[in-house]
């Protein structure tokens, strides 16, 4: 399946403002393909002056591995070295700590601590009340009740991830968790995924974002979330529905046109019958001869009265029909699977490195890929200190998708004061096109520059850089009845900049930010500035 692009013409337009005249003619005047360093330019207070003797190299590495360079990281990375700073990401402590903060936002969020299957049934129980109620209006207000507790569980999902984008320290795994997010996509508005995509991402995708790709795979498939979104729930012997094995080869693991064929995607089917979600308290009736097949963990159910336990012949080899076993032993087969470890290097390397990556840097992965049995880290490892890698790390190079273009302009501007308020960070990346958890079809948002770089992209992220350059957007009024505003104003001009960024910014950034009449206007020029795009 290939991608698809979201649209690029939005409604969004420059807002007017008191420098309305001289931001939107900075704006039109600003091309792309400058350099990225601008980037830097963020770094505030005490650390600015010490950060500003990080090495060009280190500064581009340090925003291209994170969700953007800030005052804080910058001086972390100044202090261990590039290195350790590197082993650091590579190999976080299993729970790396969250500002007090941001804990106590996430901690009284509802159902973070549930599991899958108390969740469901909760939820199930809530739906079930809603609709045998009698009065047709208490009916439909129940109803609504239900909906909208659903939707709010979404939203706290997502909040949960755009502040541990912001302030987590293992911001590499954090890129990782959206990258595999991504990967492994589930559309939170079909049925009642909204509830689940938050264990979804914790559990299934960041706790195994940079550990063994087949703990990664094994997770998403025991998840209900990805059992839900692609119907293996209906997947049972006699009525075989291929969506998931389709989509198991095509993107998750193999990739298109890598020599799997119908008769491999019926065969995979076929294994994964009986693979599905229970959350009923009692286990189901079943045949003597079956009840020790029978495997229940949580909510994931492998119901050996669903399966079809005829022999298989998948990707040249013969499986015998035995239960959830054959499960295990087609997931081995995909993940030694040459084709996987190029598909995968190749999609990692177009994350972090170029919408082209060499190929001789995506073969350096996939060989450290297959040497290592699929560890995640040492991919990484491996891409990062390629000689393809290093010569990347040159202006211009990574254009930002609307997920990075915004938490990087937020750590930027708001490094050292905690966000209240997620949802106009939400709210920008809906509008955007790259709203959390939105995409509808499994390949996932595009990586690629071409899909977000059009016209009505820019006009958008002009006026988001408006919004955060001249205060805060809502972002530090708490989002509860009453609740009072504490505005912060963002000073991204500040003694790095004029000690040495300013000369990495080409001619006509330089002559737009010197329109500017007003630090409100200087900030949004430089946040919507083609440099802070890549």
């Amino acid at each position: 399946m290939e991608p698809t692009d979201p649209k690029s013409s939005r409604r969004g337009r420059p807002a007017h403002s008191p420098g309305g005249i001289a931001l939107s003619s900075g704006c039109a005047a600003f091309g792309f393909g400058c350099a990225a360093l601008v980037a830097a330019a963020g770094i505030l207070g005490a650390t600015a002056a010490s950060a500003a003797e990080l090495a060009p190299h280190d500064m581009i590495l340090l925003d291209r591995l994170t969700w953007g360079i800030n005052a804080s990281s910058a001086a972390h990375l100044q202090a261990i070295g590039t290195e350790r700073w590197l082993t650091e990401q590579l190999h976080p402590a299993a729970n790396a700590a969250l500002p007090d903060g941001v804990r106590s936002q996430i901690e009284v969020m509802a159902d973070v601590h549930k599991l899958p299957f108390d969740i469901l049934a909760a939820f199930e129980s809530q739906a079930k009340s809603a609709n045998q109620v009698a009065d047709p209006d208490q009916k439909k207000a129940a109803q609504q009740v239900y909906q909208q507790a659903m939707n709010d569980r979404g939203k706290q999902a997502a909040s949960r991830t755009v502040l541990r984008a912001l302030y987590a320290p293992d911001q590499l795994r954090e890129r990782m968790a959206w990258f595999w997010f991504n990967h492994f996509n589930v559309h939170q508005y079909k049925a009642n995924i909204r509830i689940l995509v938050g264990d979804y991402e914790d559990r299934a995708i960041r706790a195994h974002a940079l550990g063994k790709f087949r703990d990664l795979l094994v997770a998403t498939l025991h998840h209900p979330a990805m059992l839900r979104y692609l119907d293996n729930t209906d997947n049972a012997a006699g009525h075989l529905n291929e969506n998931y094995a389709r989509e198991i080869m095509e993107l998750h693991t193999m990739g298109v046109g890598s020599g799997y064929t119908q008769a491999d995607v019926e065969a995979l089917a076929r294994i994964l019958t009986g693979v599905g979600i229970d959350v009923k308290p009692e286990d189901p009736k079943l045949k003597p001869e079956l009840q020790s097949q029978l495997v229940r963990e949580g909510a994931f159910e492998f119901n050996p009265a669903r399966h079809d336990y005829g022999d298989k012949t998948f990707l040249g080899h013969a499986i015998r029909g035995r239960g959830l076993a054959e499960v295990e032993e087609a997931i081995d087969i995909l993940v030694h699977h040459p084709a996987t470890t190029t598909h995968l290097s190749k999609q990692i390397a177009t994350y972090f490195v170029s919408d082209n990556p060499p190929d001789a840097l995506v073969q350096k992965m996939a060989q450290t890929f297959k040497s290592t049995d699929g560890d995640i880290a040492a991919v990484l490892s491996a891409m990062v200190h390629a000689p393809e890698f290093t010569a990347s790390l040159k202006p211009g190079v990574k254009f930002k998708d609307p997920v990075h273009y915004v938490f990087s302009a937020v750590r930027l501007a708001y490094d050292g004061k905690m966000i209240l308020n997620t949802q106009p960070i939400q709210n920008w990346l809906n509008r955007l096109g790259e709203g959390l958890f939105n995409h509808e079809t499994p390949d996932g948002y595009a990586m690629t520059s071409a899909s977000w770089n059009g016209p009505g992209q820019m006009t958008l992220r002009f006026e988001i850089a408006r919004q955060i350059g001249s205060g805060s957007a809502g972002l530090f009024k708490p989002d509860v009845p009453d609740a009072v505003d504490q505005p912060a104003f963002p000073l991204i001009q500040n003694s790095l900049y004029f000690n040495g960024l300013r000369q990495t910014l080409g001619p006509t950034t330089l002559a737009a930010l010197d329109q500017a009449i007003s630090p409100q206007d200087w900030n949004t020029l430089f946040l919507s500035s083609p440099e802070f795009m890549r």
